[in-house]
């Protein structure tokens, strides 16, 4: 060894760390320097990079892509289909059967885990294509200066993958910040940072620099960090950071946060326990009393193992995965990306949906009907003040700034207002609920023009146009106008006041405290119509038990208005400053009976969704906006459009990419079938396997040798697994679908204590036809009288009919249990199911005619048995009939 070298050898440095540590380093040296010296250091201008530009900061510095975020290989969907408590169970016993050298087993066990992983396989890629398929419609962008051909300025919209270190963004409230960033310059900038920090409040940020490198970037008020949210204001920004480089990246890599499980994931995993835990106390029963009464421990140990595979209901999780995915598949099929498979059967299960009402029950166009001065007469001058505010804003444009705009350019006031200069604005916030911009008009005069709600606007003019004049604002013609406002609202219009201001204060130095003595010019009325669909599919939820709730911003008028064109009753209206005032159990008992909140801000939006989820409902948030976040969050289900705002698409569980309501009770529906399918399976598997137990008991207890072999009980289990695999594909009765369904897990027990005997009743008669007059007549009398010859004889004759009537009987119960009610007649399968529990049936019929049904110990039974099997089925059916109807009426449903 040389004498200089270090023992032991340093680490190889991690290159991620080590690049996060230097992408770290550049937001603390970026926040004490100024935004020009910044520019100057990316080589970057306002105007933005140039292809050239961006290809060699990406080669440096890398994609803009979080590591966790990458899809899942095809390797580990499949490993993952096959990894589950049940199917662990059956590889333990599947290597212990190798042990015993009972190959037969081996083989039929593996092809049960076989069938349920690929199943669960296959229809989980199935969805995540065509969920992937539609993401690519709905992508996430942000405002970026790049430069094209012409070497202008572009602000263009791109995919967030596509932004490199040293980029110029834009932001505006609404915006998900796509990187980590300096801001240059802000105004009024609102972030929200609970995702990184858990600060409840938003924070301000500031594009001065600092005097004093911080100890963190998180201490800065002049960084901002991917995944934040920008809550009001605008501001340009330069990129620092990328991926993996960011805060966001580097928690990602060491924390892979899992969401809590749902309820209904939680109801899964209990049933899925409570079955295991029946089988590992069962089993060894089993196994003790054939040991001791039958003296071959051996027989009764393989015995005891094929009554755990039985017991084992390991078509579970290919039940559950093939329902969620054959519902998400359905969807896509509908233009509708579901983002979380568990959300589609929390839609089935809500109750009540709550929605905004801007562009979700109304259109996604609003049309500027009317813009009047304070008398109602139309008047050019408010358009032209109204054109200048919405024009110069470089915060979130809504649907009422797009008419305005569209408006103007008929009025060709984008061509006249060409010499007016933006000098300020003052952001949109939803507590002032206004916005406004500052204008040079050419002519020396400074001009503060402020547009929002008619209620706002009043409160901050001191003065108004009135009669060619400008007047004080006096209590009389406060009234005045808003009661003439009021006659517009009434009518279904949204009206907007625009207010001016002359000379407002020196440049630079414009605030929100300069909106206060404004003079009122007049008023904007939209018509902001409820999209064709919206009353239909009102209309249409109610009849599946759901209430829809409308929670806006809007004022009380116009929802009236609108919820009466739709169906909605709006004779109770709660406004948010109502509920500001009430206590959280006030508000959980006025939601019961109310429904349409008006004038409410994203707080309380969220507020009436949790007060009715602490209520017990399952709540649907149905939203397209930065105000709808907070309670789409809030609620079991988020519901979004393609045309909302970034953090609105990326709080929702489930996107529609459709206009078209009607796609929510399809929606129900489909999460009502997912709901029950699964709860079919559980129910018929946990009452069969109750009831089988009862009879195994009751056989090893009574019976000189054991009602089944080992390996007839595996070829019976596979049977009806392989019957079992259609039943995500059947049909469910229609008033099943007519009301929402919570998971339960406690009507589990008692229908398995209730229906589960009731096969042990005809396996109990089948014995004692089997054992007292159908075998002693075939292999020439009673079992002690028996030579040992004809005493395997009685045993493969006894196999044989146990074998058959219990594929018969639990295939039925497939039948039986999908509906209360009369299979068959009222209610029918669909034809996948019917045909795979019809085939399964032949094909297990026959077994004892074949090779193979005497190699596993069975020889056919008599044309007799049958005669008897049909008036077993028969009884089976009626009892179970009477029981399903006594079921319902103890606890008023059977599934």
């Amino acid at each position: 060894m040389a004498v200089n070298a270090k023992w032991p050898p340093a680490k190889k440095p991690n290159p991620v760390a080590t690049s996060f540590l230097r992408a770290k380093r550049r937001l603390l040296n970026g926040t004490i320097k100024l935004p020009e010296t910044l520019l100057i250091q990316y080589d970057n201008t306002w105007d933005g990079f140039d292809e050239e530009q961006v290809e060699e900061m990406r080669d440096e510095y890398g994609v803009n892509q979080i590591t966790h975020q990458k899809k899942e290989s095809v390797f580990v969907k499949l490993r993952d289909a096959f990894v589950n408590p049940f199917t662990v169970v059956l590889f333990i016993l599947t290597i212990i059967n190798v042990f015993t050298k009972d190959y037969p087993a081996v083989i039929i066990v593996s092809s049960m885990v076989l069938i349920s992983g690929l199943l669960r396989f296959i229809q989980e890629l199935r969805s995540t294509s065509a969920a992937e398929r539609l993401t690519e419609i709905v992508e996430t962008t942000a405002a970026v200066a790049r430069q094209i051909e012409t070497e202008t300025e572009i602000k263009q919209e791109i995919p967030l993958d596509e932004i490199v270190v040293g980029d110029v963004i834009h932001l505006a409230a609404g915006d998900i910040i796509p990187a980590d960033v300096r801001i240059l310059h802000a105004k009024d900038l609102f972030i929200s940072q609970a995702s990184l920090t858990g600060e409840s409040e938003p924070v301000e940020k500031f594009a001065e620099k600092l005097e004093d490198k911080p100890s963190s970037p998180l201490d800065s008020n002049n960084l901002a960090f991917m995944g934040s949210t920008v809550i009001s204001g605008s501001a340009a920004a330069l990129v620092l950071a990328v991926g993996d480089d960011t805060i966001y990246g580097s928690i990602a890599r060491e924390l892979q946060v899992k969401a809590p499980p749902t309820s209904f994931e939680k109801g899964i995993t209990s049933v899925s326990w409570v079955l295991i835990r029946f089988m590992l106390v069962m089993v060894p029963v089993v196994l003790l009393i054939n040991g001791f009464t039958k003296g071959d421990w051996l027989e009764a140990f393989l015995f005891g193992l094929s009554v755990a595979v039985g017991l084992t209901p390991e078509m579970l999780p290919m039940i559950v995965s093939a329902n969620l995915a054959k519902g998400a598949v359905s969807m896509s099929k509908k233009q509708v990306i579901v983002k979380d498979l568990n959300s589609i059967q929390n839609f089935g299960a809500m109750d009540i949906l709550c929605t905004d009402k801007t562009g979700t029950i109304t259109q996604d166009k609003i049309i500027l009907q009317y813009h009047l001065d304070v008398h109602g007469n139309s008047d050019p001058r408010v358009l032209r003040y109204a054109y200048l505010n919405s024009h110069n804003q470089t915060g979130l444009k809504n649907l009422m700034d797009i008419s305005i705009i569209e408006k103007a350019k008929e009025h060709k006031f984008d061509e006249l207002t060409a010499a007016y200069k933006k000098i300020d604005e003052i952001p949109f916030d939803f507590s002032r609920r206004r916005m406004s911009v500052v204008v040079d008009d050419g002519g020396g005069r400074t001009l503060l023009i402020t547009k929002g709600a008619i209620e706002e606007m009043v409160a901050i003019s001191g003065y108004a146009e009135y009669q060619g004049n400008v007047e004080p604002m006096t209590g009389e013609l406060r009234e005045e106008i808003l009661a003439t406002c009021q006659k517009y609202n009434a009518d279904g219009l949204r009206v907007l006041g625009v207010s001016r201001k002359v000379n407002p204060a020196p440049e630079g130095l414009f605030s929100v405290a300069d909106e206060q003595d404004m003079v009122l010019i007049g008023y904007l009325a939209f018509l902001d119509p409820p999209k064709d669909s919206a009353g239909s599919a009102i209309s249409a939820l109610k009849e599946y038990g759901v209430k829809t709730m409308v929670l806006t911003g809007d004022n009380d008028s116009v929802t009236i208005s609108v919820c009466t064109q739709v169906g909605l009753t709006a004779d109770k209206i709660l406004l948010g400053k109502d509920v500001e005032t009430m206590s959280d159990d006030e508000l959980c008992e006025v939601v019961e009976d109310t429904e349409v909140f008006a004038k409410l801000s994203p707080q309380q939006k969220a507020r009436v969704v949790t007060a009715l989820r602490d209520n017990g409902h399952i709540v649907g948030y149905m939203g397209d906006g930065i105000n709808d976040a907070a309670a789409m969050k809030a609620a079991d289900v988020g519901i979004s459009v393609d045309t909302a705002v970034d953090i609105a698409k990326e709080s929702a569980n489930i996107i529609l990419l459709e206009k078209d309501l009607m796609i929510l009770e399809e929606g129900v529906v489909e999460g009502r079938k997912i709901y029950a399918n699964i709860i079919k399976y559980i129910k018929m598997t946990a009452s069969s396997n109750f009831g089988n137990m009862l009879s195994v008991l009751a056989a090893s207890a009574f019976l000189p040798f054991l009602p089944m072999m080992p390996i007839q009980i595996l070829v019976l289990n596979l049977i009806y697994d392989i019957s079992c695999t259609m039943i995500p594909w059947d049909n469910v009765d229609s008033d099943y679908l007519k009301k929402p369904r919570k998971w339960d897990a406690s009507s589990i027990t008692k229908f398995m204590l209730w229906i589960g005997p009731t096969s042990s009743v005809f396996d109990i008669t089948t014995y004692l036809l089997l054992f007292f007059i159908i075998c002693p007549a075939i292999a020439g009398g009673p079992w002690t009288s028996l030579a040992p010859g004809a005493q395997l004889t009685f045993v493969m004759l006894f196999n044989a009919g146990w074998f058959i009537e219990s594929l018969w009987t639990q295939t039925l119960v497939i039948h039986m249990i999908r509906t209360p009610k009369i299979p068959f007649i009222q209610s029918r399968a669909s034809w996948q199911n019917a045909s795979f529990t019809t085939l399964g049936v032949i094909a297990g019929t026959f077994i004892p005619y074949t090779f193979l049904g005497r190699e596993i110990g069975m020889i056919a039974p008599p044309h007799i048995f049958y005669a008897y099997l049909a008036a077993t089925v028969l009884c089976y059916m009626m009892l179970t009939t009477v029981l399903k109807k006594l079921f319902i009426m103890r606890y008023g449903e059977l599934l």
